[in-house]
């Protein structure tokens, strides 16, 4: 141990050996902490895009609700736009609600052209007068 004089209080003062109580083993701990930390995170990520990538890429048939219309007590005329694999086949499922929030109609409608995209307007039978319509799903067979 070494004294070194001074302080202070004015009298000696103690310094600890510098290997002794070191940050070599801490340094190490947070390296290794780091690298864990970095390949845990790229794991992550990986996992992520490829789940996003799946769900993106791996969809036939996917829809998109353009307008709907109400045309009478009975009945909601509803524009889709349907993109899917040309020789995918598949189907949608439509809802519609009245005023006070009750289903009033609710209806599949397929898609089996041989097209990548198909535009199409289809008439949703209700049994009373709707306020909304809205895109459930679209599903490949």
């Amino acid at each position: 141990m070494t004294v070194v004089s001074g302080g202070d209080s004015g009298g000696p003062a103690t310094r600890v050996p510098e290997d002794r109580y070191g940050r070599s083993a801490d340094a190490r701990a947070d390296r290794k902490l780091k690298i864990v930390g970095s390949v845990l995170g790229v794991l992550l990520l990986g996992v992520v895009g490829w789940f996003g990538y799946d769900s993106i890429a791996g969809a036939k048939l996917s829809g998109e609700m353009i307008k709907f219309d109400v045309v009478s007590d009975q009945a909601v005329e509803v524009h889709l736009e349907v993109r899917k694999d040309a020789d995918a086949n598949g189907y949608c499922t439509l809802r519609s609600q009245a005023e006070d929030g009750s289903e009033v109609g609710r209806a599949d409608f397929r898609f089996d052209q041989d097209k990548g995209r198909v535009d199409k307007t289809v008439t949703l039978r209700t049994t009373e007068r709707a306020t909304s319509a809205e895109l459930v799903g679209c599903h490949a067979d």
